[in-house]
């Protein structure tokens, strides 16, 4: 079996967020399910996005939608255990923008997964994907 393997962009990290497993977080092996994961990151990209003043609705005057998601699982996690959510944003491409996310148990700094999402800009009157607008390029990379 071929396992998605991805590096974390350490010099796009732009974001920490603290987050602890809920109990409803947990699945029937009783650790982290994967679609808690998937709403953990979800929880610290709109945290990460807000701190650079934009949000997946609005993003330079375009919702956001995720074009593609690929998750690496590194380690079990369990309720209550406490976590810190990382984000890294590279610099966008010219329709796409790629956010990378880290979990890690706070107590020994383990990596629980690594992902990254492709987040495209559409324009909400066609659904059609839109340039990455310019002032969107300039919050994500720090020039604003």
């Amino acid at each position: 079996m071929e396992r998605v393997k991805l590096v974390f962009p350490e010099a796009d990290l732009c974001h920490r967020h603290p987050l602890s497993v809920r109990i409803t977080d947990m699945n029937y092996g009783r650790h982290l399910g994967h679609d808690a994961v998937v709403s953990l990151m979800h929880e610290a990209r709109v945290h990460a996005l807000d701190a650079l003043a934009l949000a997946e609705g609005d993003m330079g005057g375009y919702p956001c939608v995720a074009a593609d998601l690929a998750v690496q699982y590194q380690a079990e996690s369990r309720w209550p255990e406490a976590l810190v959510v990382e984000t890294a944003i590279p610099a966008p491409g010219r329709r796409a923008i790629a956010v990378y996310h880290r979990i890690r148990r706070v107590a020994d700094e383990r990596t629980v997964a690594t992902a990254r999402i492709n987040l495209m800009l559409v324009d909400p009157a066609t659904g059609r994907p839109v340039a990455v607008p310019d002032l969107v390029c300039e919050r994500l990379t720090g020039r604003a």
